[in-house]
């Protein structure tokens, strides 16, 4: 018996045709699917268009939407494939790895870098592929894209325009498809059913530091927000010149309760607060909390999902360095 699949359509460049402004969202998954006939052959699919919008235009409000059409259908289905736009797509299946975590059933994302319509559109394997993907023993959230499988939480766009365009940080990928085989290497942790959650707070935001910023930058967003993450440099830190007074504002912000995750701009081997003085006092005498091996997309995305459910510091804590889906390695003191 084929396995049946739902398909959930949101847009994106591969549902694009060219209007007099660019490309823009047009075609809806069953125009989609028509266009790949071979899916059908391997797998029972039905069709689910969400919205239909550029991948820019995803928010938190839609990561919830999405989780809540899984759960609503989760038990009629053995596989789960969301067609989204590339650019945002990791911090998607990095969200959808918060709000529905331990599903033994695949969660696909997958999506192309030309549209469906293009003669040398990538769209057509990336379906295949993750169509298969969800046909198989595989579980949780993940991406396929140009024949890799990569954990949802470990996922970034790293080429703009290559047809390769994701790469997993600081975690191997899954598995390779190849000629409609899946050749697994890590099947992910789950449960016997998988634990679901509507609420994610919206009011996290990122700072990307570079030299020269003004501390009063700092704290207006974090007047204006729940939580904070700061892209530093290096293994991270603060710059401490005469001043600056960001340790200070850290200071104050974090004693009116708000949440601040230090993390690195650099993309691989993740941060280290403990190594410069500049990062060391942060984490010894304020407490600041550290991102480590993480994504930026995952620190993102696993804050909204920590501040929709608490807002006490201490399950703040808990609950970050807490790894869900291996979206963190840290040393054994944090725990």
């Amino acid at each position: 018996m084929m396995k049946r699949i739902l398909a959930i359509g949101t847009g994106g460049t591969i549902a694009s045709q060219p209007e007099e402004n660019g490309l823009t969202p047009e075609l809806n998954t069953d125009q989609l699917m028509r266009q790949v006939p071979q899916i059908r052959s391997f797998c029972d699919v039905t069709c689910n268009q969400l919205c239909s919008i550029d991948s820019t235009n995803m928010s938190p409000s839609r990561w919830v939407q999405m989780a809540r059409a899984i759960r609503q259908s989760y038990d009629d289905y053995d596989g789960f494939v969301i067609i989204h736009g590339t650019d945002t797509m990791a911090y998607t299946a990095a969200a959808l790895s918060y709000l529905i975590q331990d599903s033994p059933k695949p969660i696909v994302l997958t999506g192309a870098q030309k549209p469906i319509g293009s003669d040398n559109t990538d769209s057509k394997i990336n379906l295949e592929d993750a169509f298969r993907c969800a046909c198989s023993d595989l579980c949780g959230v993940m991406i396929v894209f140009s024949g890799k499988v990569i954990l949802g939480t470990r996922a970034r766009k790293t080429h703009t325009k290559s047809f390769a365009a994701f790469s997993s940080i600081n975690y191997p990928e899954l598995a390779y498809i190849r000629d409609g085989r899946v050749l697994p290497f890590i099947r992910p942790s789950c449960a016997e059913r998988p634990t679901f959650y509507d609420r994610l707070d919206p009011k996290v935001a990122l700072l990307k530091m570079i030299p020269g910023t003004d501390s009063a930058l700092l704290g207006w967003m974090l007047d204006q927000n729940n939580g904070l993450i700061i892209e530093s440099f290096g293994v991270g830190g603060m710059p401490s010149y005469r001043g600056t007074e960001f340790y200070d504002r850290i200071a104050e912000a974090m004693a009116r309760g708000k949440t601040i995750v230090m993390t690195t701009q650099v993309e691989n081997e993740g941060s280290d607060l403990a190594v410069y003085s500049v990062g060391n006092r942060l984490k010894t005498r304020l407490g600041i909390l550290e991102a480590y091996d993480m994504t930026t997309e995952a620190v993102v995305g696993k804050l909204m999902w920590i501040l929709g459910q608490t807002q006490d510091p201490e399950q703040i804590r808990r609950l970050f360095y807490q790894p869900v889906a291996s979206d963190i390695l840290y040393p054994a003191s944090e725990a």
